[in-house]
């Protein structure tokens, strides 16, 4: 806790790994991400309740596995942090690979589970969403690529990460996954954005998404209806949306009681997509509030942390972490209010799903390793020397 009322302390080197560890990692955005596993847990005590019944399981059984897939991701995440920026440039490069490749298999081996988009793989006692380990995977493949091209004679690396990202969109696209796509693609931007890439090639890249939608729009039903019912100017009070949205404003600002929340028995994702609408009703404003704040930690720290980071790679990939973690929960949190149309993304470490949570664990792993504090100047200091 010394960080965090005295400012960083340095790192000498030949200490323990763990000493070392946690005199250098940010410890307030270990400490949120802890606060947000405890609030999915409470949450999960509520919202899984419904379903555990509808399915003729124990009270209490989603609670109990999101623990035990909490508990794997806290220790993934941990173990990731302590990574160097190389190890972690590896792991992600190697989870990039095997992900895609997952991906690619999909059509003849996955699953959809009745919601319409094959994005899952059935391996009987546990179903794995390869689109989740893609994404920290990605992230890190492009940073490498970036990261590279700012060498003397380097490779073009921006080039590489473009065809990447391209070909990740699309094959995601075609599941059909619009909100998986769309968070790559922003984190793609965002980090080709750190590297330097010029304003005109981005507003173009932005401008071949918005053609991209559109021809989704045409080309995809599932598309098009998600879209037609975000613009309606009126909610079937029968759908997810309805729903979440009556929820909300029953909620008010200390919400209507723990239990008393009745909207956990209306959906039927109330514990994945949706979880965000039984805070509000059941704890009110004051709940989002504090979950929308511990978010807001961890990103604004990261990015704070990464300014002042030398190496190349460690502030793309770091960048490029921070920013999908951070969308990703206002991607979920805008759709439970109707500011986004519904997109099936989960709430980070809060929202019930193995894949999610483990996947949330090694993204923040990596984050956590990339932004620990290591024996380098502080950028403003080696621009002075340099003079």
């Amino acid at each position: 806790m010394t960080e965090m009322v005295f400012g960083t302390t340095p790192v000498r080197a030949g200490d323990p790994i763990l000493p070392r560890w946690w005199r250098t990692v940010d410890k307030w955005s270990l400490a949120c991400v802890l606060g947000l596993f405890t609030i999915g847990i409470l949450l999960g005590l509520a919202a899984s309740v419904p379903l555990a019944e509808k399915n003729n399981l124990p009270r209490f059984y989603y609670v109990q596995r999101q623990a035990v897939f909490g508990g794997m991701a806290l220790v993934v995440m941990a173990v990731i942090s302590m990574l160097s920026p190389k190890q972690v440039r590896r792991l992600g490069v190697m989870g990039c690979i095997l992900a895609f490749a997952l991906i690619v298999a999909l059509p003849v081996v996955g699953t959809d589970f009745g919601k319409g988009a094959t994005r899952w793989l059935s391996l009987g006692f546990v179903s794995l969403q390869p689109s989740e380990f893609l994404k920290p995977g990605f992230v890190a493949l492009c940073a490498w690529f970036m990261a590279a091209a700012m060498e003397v004679g380097g490779p073009p690396g921006k080039l590489y990460s473009f065809i990447a990202c391209a070909t990740v969109v699309i094959l995601l696209a075609l599941q059909p996954d619009f909100g998986q796509a769309s968070l790559v693609l922003f984190s793609w931007l965002v980090m080709y954005f750190v590297a330097g890439a010029p304003m005109v090639l981005l507003f173009g890249v932005a401008g071949m998404a918005v053609m991209g939608g559109l021809f989704a729009y045409g080309a995809s039903e599932h598309f098009a209806r998600r879209i037609n019912g975000f613009l309606s100017p009126d909610i079937d009070p029968r759908t997810q949306i309805g729903f979440a949205t009556n929820a909300i404003q029953e909620g008010g600002f200390f919400g209507v009681g723990v239990g008393e929340g009745s909207v956990k028995w209306s959906l039927p994702d109330a514990h994945t997509d949706f979880i965000i609408a039984v805070a509000a009703e059941e704890y009110g404003l004051i709940m989002v509030l504090a979950i929308i704040t511990l978010y807001c930690t961890i990103v604004v720290r990261s990015l704070l942390r990464l300014m002042k980071e030398r190496d190349p790679f460690a502030r793309i990939a770091g960048t490029g972490l921070a920013c999908a973690f951070g969308v990703q929960a206002l991607i979920n949190m805008g759709v439970a209010v109707r500011l986004l149309p519904a997109k099936g993304m989960t709430l980070p470490f809060v929202s019930y799903g193995g894949s999610s949570v483990i996947a949330s664990g090694i993204a923040m792993g990596m984050l956590l390793a990339l932004t620990r504090t290591r024996p380098q100047g502080e950028l403003a200091e080696i621009l002075r020397r340099g003079r």
